[in-house]
């Protein structure tokens, strides 16, 4: 019998919820599974919640046996995972901290720490002029890999512009190009439709258009980009912005980088 199994066997018949201590300690009064670990407590614990709805890290399952339905203090309780609608939300489960695993805990931290990156990332972009914002949009996208080499990129941003700030040529012939447009706008102040209507205008002899902003589009401005059928429009907002210039490392350094460890079962069944 696995530990996954035990489990589930000390659940079956549950109905109120059990602990991680509690399933601990009916597994060891069934002789269900006998641990070799030297906390088997916390291997108990760790099992259930890398397969418990509502509780997601990079190491989780994505078979869910378990589910939390109620929560005393900053200790869970689990009943098998049987699709009905006791268990507790995401956001009920993620603020219980004490049970966390270690790796959820770091997962938690670099979160925050990301988080806190791109809100600089913007804050920094709203305190930079223009034109510099309109050679961000245009590093980051050949990043991205778009134009054939790093020198494809034109910024051509101004008062006369016409809507466009920056062109850059996907082929060595400028057969194909993208137009660009990057405006540096405040959290609220969000673009509307009829700046989008402007910018497929100015869109001569080209059929691909990305249109960036620090903030955000309206409604009616996202209904125009999925339903006007002039152009290839792609639309990214403050949030995804600041994604794509940490994912491609545009004006931000990795300082340092942690690896993660699991037991290499196979290894160990080798002995």
């Amino acid at each position: 019998m696995t530990i996954i199994e035990a489990i589930k066997e000390i659940l079956t018949n549950e109905e109120i919820g059990l602990t991680s201590r509690n399933i601990y300690e009916k597994i060891i009064e069934k002789n269900l599974y006998s641990f070799g670990a030297k906390d088997p407590k916390a291997i108990v614990n760790g099992i259930i919640r890398k397969h418990c709805l509502g509780i997601d890290f990079p190491t989780a399952s994505p078979v869910k046996h378990f589910k939390v339905v109620k929560q005393t203090g900053h200790v869970n309780y689990y009943l098998l995972n049987k699709n009905d609608s006791q268990a507790l939300t995401i956001n009920e489960i993620k603020n219980n901290e004490k049970e966390f695993l270690p790796e959820e805990k770091m997962m938690r931290a670099y979160n925050e720490h990301v988080g806190n990156i791109k809100q600089q990332l913007i804050d920094e972009i709203l305190d930079s002029d223009p034109a510099f914002f309109e050679q961000l949009v245009s590093d980051l996208l050949i990043k991205m890999g778009y134009g054939y080499d790093e020198n494809v990129s034109k910024v051509v941003g101004g008062t006369n512009d016409g809507g466009i700030d920056c062109i850059i040529d996907e082929d060595k012939l400028g057969l194909d190009k993208i137009n660009i447009q990057a405006k540096r706008y405040s959290k609220d102040n969000m673009v509307g439709r009829p700046v989008l209507q402007m910018f497929v205008g100015a869109m001569q002899n080209v059929q691909k258009g990305v249109f960036i902003t620090t903030s955000s589009f309206t409604k009616q401005a996202v209904d125009y980009a999925k339903t006007q059928q002039q152009k290839n429009l792609k639309l990214i907002d403050g949030e995804m912005l600041a994604e794509l210039i940490v994912k491609y490392e545009v004006g931000v350094t990795s300082i340092k980088s942690f690896n993660t460890y699991k037991i290499d079962k196979d290894y160990f069944s080798e002995s």
